[in-house]
C-alpha cells in the first residue's frame, strides 16, 4: 500500500505570487526567479520550474487535509 504524504506546515491560503485563494490546491515549488513559495495552479505553469525532488510538490485538498499528489 502507497503511503500518503500530506503537508505538515500551517493551511495555505493564498498563493504568493499573485494573492490568489489556494483552497482546493497549490504547489510548494521553485520559481525560474529562485525562491520557493505557495503558487497557484497559474503562477505553478508560468514561473515554476516543474515538480520533482527539487522542483515542487503539488497538493489538492481531500477530507480537509492537503495531501500530495505529485512531484
Amino acid at each position: 500500500m502507497k503511503s500518503v504524504k500530506k503537508w505538515l506546515g500551517n493551511k495555505p491560503s493564498k498563493c504568493d505570487v499573485c494573492g490568489a485563494d489556494v483552497k482546493q490546491g497549490f504547489v510548494d515549488g521553485r520559481t525560474k526567479h529562485g525562491p520557493w513559495g505557495i503558487l497557484c495552479g497559474m503562477c505553478h505553469k508560468e514561473i515554476g520550474v516543474g515538480l520533482g525532488t527539487g522542483y515542487g510538490q503539488k497538493y489538492e485538498l481531500q477530507d480537509g487535509e492537503y495531501i500530495k499528489i505529485n512531484g
